[in-house]
């Protein structure tokens, strides 16, 4: 009986050091894109556009201001970066999901 209980133990503690270290990945992959992203905040739409290429969508949000929007795909998961273009045609925002 104490056997089965250690048993049980041990792989509780293993399946939970598990996800920790998953969520440790994900978080330093995340931390990695919002700084790669950052970076074209405060630059020109034109610059962004040079770097990125042309978005795949482009509109006016609520606010008035241009939405670029640049779709990939990497082991058949979509990636979406949005960013977000003032009247002065520079970046003042983005936002960046499943991309890793």
């Amino acid at each position: 009986m104490k056997n089965i209980i250690s048993i049980k133990l041990i792989f509780l503690l293993f399946f939970l050091t598990s996800c920790q270290t998953i969520k440790d990945k994900t978080d330093e992959i995340v931390e990695k894109e919002n700084a790669k992203l950052s970076e074209y905040i405060g630059k020109t739409s034109s610059n962004l556009q040079m770097e990125l290429g042309k978005p795949d969508e482009d509109f006016k949000n609520d606010k008035g201001n241009l939405e670029l929007v640049y779709n990939t795909k990497k082991y058949g998961i979509l990636c979406e970066r949005r960013f977000e273009v003032d009247s002065n045609s520079i970046v003042i925002g983005f936002v960046s999901n499943g991309c890793f």
